[in-house]
């Protein structure tokens, strides 16, 4: 008869991944299984989340405590109820292949426990074919098997329970993290080898939301540290003196987490007064013998904290620090850059009467910092005004200082200048200083689900969250085109600080009383004909269709060729696609019909000369929508936008103010019936109007101006 697996999940407040975890134990082709969940005083919705897994399948058996414990005394007590006759280890945000317990139940053996392998992973990855079930067995011993443990982990490593109760195995119910490490080196106190199948694999998830949802692992540095060195201590005391493998073990853990951990956080002069003396005592503890393996730089510095001589230790590690954010500095111009913004141009006046302006990454003069640039100068305010551009000497009236974005002078006026104003994000190398007053006007109404409303990050850069977080700190206005946005902006962004509630400056354009003759004159300026009808196709970009982090791609969906056939008698079409598209777009057999405009710095200007909007997911609806003109949306690909890649904050299908189609015959045929679909929508577009747009009244930039701006 099969032998029996018991797997120990602890689960706190991971309802998003609980679902990925168990279904993954469920599909085992090992089945003879105990499947062990224990809530650790998790939310409501969590233990719901527990409840409704649980009646899947009759192995798997709950266990509540009504507070939490911590991952050590749940794991205790996952050993103290287990039945069966190997006990695994499985967090609840991780999950497992198919066959991973087979293989370890298969060449486990003699042996007291076996590992396998650790995959990490931001989103769960489709699942190869499953490896054969005779794979090969490494045996580590000596230092390997040291290593084997540098992990700090039992997770994915399946133990006989005879193993773990005859050397009464346990996990620290003391601290929050590092709770392993007792249990280890008690393994390593009774074993002089171990068995490791690397075929068989665990995926390790590391969570993309280290703000309002972080796992243990992404706790604040001061709590990881305090931690490691209670743990750390308590194990060297316990330990037998004669035992060298386990002190080899602790020592080199300890002297590798200092150098790597330990002394950034002392980068702090706070933390050394207040460290000094716990760090004294437990370089006291380290074994003369490993120190001397070590790189002078570390064996110097645990030395002055074993002779406990502070002064000479605070010193060095300034020295060490100052080194080595020199070296840091002359690897490359970019960080010579920033290391004289942080250490010299900060240190400057603030200019108070200077602003500096960016819209788009310095991609062009547009968006709300141009219409409120452009109010503040055409009324006299008495500032400097300074913009940042990828490629300056832009014609813009009032000739400002233009600079050229992360060049030494752009780190210079970043530093120096009272007023930031931007639509987008400033690089978080970017310290803010005391005084310093931010003003973000943002880019759109949000249709997509924003930063902390999304749970996974199906984008390049699975950091999104930490970096926007950090970033988004900075400000101090928000500005916010409608109650439902701001609503949403305080969620998704975290934001508690001053809401301008007045609409987008950008708008201001849509509401001039000489908008017609405005919009004559920018068709002139274009190329495109004045006896013809303007479509303006703007669609978003697709987060997870990218060459690499920063470069995104596009594929035309709409058929050029098709729509000029039929269209081409009374309409043009321009093509406006977001900034993040890398692609060429190709316009090849529509030419005469098709202008490509994505690289036209202002889309509110083509708002105003356009009859029809055609989009998607992106936020441009919202602000044509005060124009009160007809809109479409071609939504080809609306289940996988809405369900896997970000999700929208409104029901699509029910509240936009026009048709979804999903084909290019679709979209020509609406066109080409645009009165009835005007008259069908209209109802369902005065609703929208109301929602979405009542704060735009054409004087948006005057009032920012009057609040940020005193």
């Amino acid at each position: 008869m099969n032998k029996k697996v018991s797997i120990i999940i602890p689960v706190y407040n991971t309802k998003e991944f609980l679902s990925d975890c168990i279904k993954s134990v469920l599909k085992q082709s090992y089945d003879h299984l105990e499947i062990i969940v224990i809530n650790d005083g998790s939310n409501l919705a969590c233990r719901e989340r527990i409840e409704e897994m649980s009646s899947l399948d009759k192995r798997i058996n709950v266990y509540h405590f009504s507070e939490q414990q911590g991952v050590g005394k749940v794991r205790n007590y996952g050993i103290s109820v287990a039945k069966g006759d190997y006990i695994y280890f499985l967090d609840s945000d991780d999950y497992l292949t198919q066959n991973s317990i087979e293989l370890l139940v298969n060449t486990i053996g003699d042996y007291p426990f076996i590992s396998g392998k650790i995959n990490n992973f931001t989103v769960p990855v489709e699942e190869t074919n499953d490896t054969g079930n005779n794979a090969e067995v490494r045996i580590l011993a000596n230092n390997k098997m040291l290593n084997e443990f540098d992990n700090m982990t039992v997770v994915h490593r399946l133990f006989k329970k005879d193993f773990i109760m005859n050397n009464k195995l346990r996990f620290s119910e003391d601290t929050a993290l590092y709770t392993d490490l007792p249990f280890l080196v008690s393994i390593i106190n009774t074993v002089n080898e171990v068995a490791v199948l690397k075929d068989s694999l665990y995926y390790k998830r590391e969570r993309n939301d280290p703000i309002l949802n972080p796992s243990l692992s992404q706790s604040p540095l001061e709590r990881n540290v305090e931690d490691f060195i209670e743990v750390y201590t308590q194990q060297k005391d316990r330990l037998d003196v004669d035992n060298s493998a386990s002190n080899r073990y602790l020592d080199d853990l300890f002297l590798n987490y200092y150098r790597r951990q330990i002394v950034m956080f002392l980068d702090n002069k706070k933390n050394v007064d207040h460290y000094f003396s716990k760090l004294s005592a437990t370089a006291k503890k380290v074994d003369r013998k490993r120190l001397k393996e070590k790189n002078i730089i570390v064996r110097t510095q645990i030395n002055m904290l074993i002779r406990g001589n502070k002064g000479a230790f605070s010193k060095t590690l300034q020295l060490y620090h100052g080194v080595r954010k020199v070296k840091w500095a002359f690897g490359g111009r970019t960080k010579l850059f920033i290391q004289l913004y942080r250490t010299l141009f900060m240190r400057l006046p603030l200019k108070e009467r200077t602003i500096v302006f960016e819209s788009f990454l310095g991609k062009n003069y547009s968006d709300s910092p141009k219409y409120i640039y452009e109010y503040m100068k055409s009324n006299n305010y008495d500032y400097k005004y300074v913009w940042i551009f990828n490629e300056p000497n832009k014609e813009i009236p009032g000739n400002p200082k233009q600079i050229k974005r992360f060049s030494l002078p752009y780190y210079y006026y970043l530093a120096t200048s009272k007023y930031w104003v931007s639509n987008s994000r400033m690089p978080k190398s970017l310290t803010k200083r005391k005084g310093n007053v931010y003003l973000q006007t943002w880019h759109g109404t949000p249709l997509k689900r924003l930063v902390f409303d999304m749970n996974d990050i199906h984008s390049a850069n699975p950091n999104y969250k930490k970096i926007f977080y950090e970033q988004s700190r900075r400000w101090d206005y928000l500005i916010s085109p409608n109650q439902y946005s701001s609503d949403i902006f305080k969620s998704a962004f975290l934001f508690e600080k001053k809401l301008l509630e007045v609409g987008y400056p950008r708008n201001d354009i849509l509401y001039r009383e000489d908008k017609a003759e405005l919009a004559n004159s920018l068709k002139q300026k274009l190329g495109i004909p004045l006896d013809k009808k303007v479509i303006l196709y703007a669609p978003t970009w697709r987060d997870d269709d990218f060459y690499e982090p920063g470069k995104y791609k596009f594929q035309l969906q709409l058929n050029l060729k098709q729509m000029k056939e039929r269209l081409g008698d009374e309409y043009v079409v321009i093509l406006r696609m977001h900034y993040f598209i890398a692609d060429h777009i190709e316009t090849t057999g529509a030419e005469g019909f098709a202008y490509n405009y994505s690289k036209y710095d202002d889309i509110a200007e083509l708002y105003l000369i356009s009859d029809i909007l055609i989009t998607d997911y992106s936020s441009v609806f919202f602000d044509f929508a005060n124009l009160k003109r007809p809109i479409l949306f071609y939504t080809y690909d609306l289940e996988k936008y809405r369900d896997t890649l970000r999700g929208f904050y409104i029901d699509v299908e029910e509240e936009v103010p026009g048709p979804l189609l999903k084909t290019s015959e679709d979209v020509i045929e609406a066109i080409e019936n645009i009165e009835e679909i005007s008259d069908q929508y209209k109802e369902k577009y005065d609703v929208f109007y109301e929602k979405f747009c009542n704060w735009d009244e054409g004087n948006a930039s005057e009032k920012v101006v009057k609040q940020v701006f005193h």
